[in-house]
């Protein structure tokens, strides 16, 4: 079972549906980017700051398994954990939809980090994220 690391709590507003009533399956990964820039907020870390000095963490890979859609007003939880695989960075993310607890994706996300344009590793990135990796 996933040893989930971080949870985020968000709402669906009505204009991210599509005329099915239904979230627009883009719109998740709108939920997950901004859980990610939680994320790294909550670890002190501010994605503007580190665009400012050349460093852009950039989504390298995406799978999403859309299991169970949600609708207009429905609260879920976004839940992550995460990996290191040589330089990238595999954040695992699903979303829970808050009333029933049912999953309505399950994704992988792999991140690389881009350092003044270059493929690069990042120091900061090992040093903040040594405690959560699994």
């Amino acid at each position: 079972m996933a040893q989930y690391i971080y949870e985020l709590e968000m709402k669906v507003r009505d204009y991210e549906c599509d005329f099915q009533g239904i979230v627009n399956n883009a719109n998740y990964q709108h939920y997950l980017e901004h859980t990610r820039h939680e994320f790294l907020a909550s670890l002190g870390v501010s994605i503007t700051a580190l665009h400012a000095e050349g460093v852009d963490p950039v989504v390298a890979r995406i799978s999403i398994a859309f299991k169970t859609p949600l609708k207009s007003g429905d609260a879920f939880l976004s839940r992550l954990y995460m990996k290191k695989e040589g330089i990238k960075y595999v954040f695992y993310q699903d979303i829970f939809r808050k009333s029933d607890g049912k999953v309505a994706i399950k994704a992988t996300v792999e991140t690389v980090c881009v350092v003044n344009g270059r493929l690069s590793g990042s120091e900061l990135f090992d040093r903040i994220f040594a405690p959560y990796l699994q």
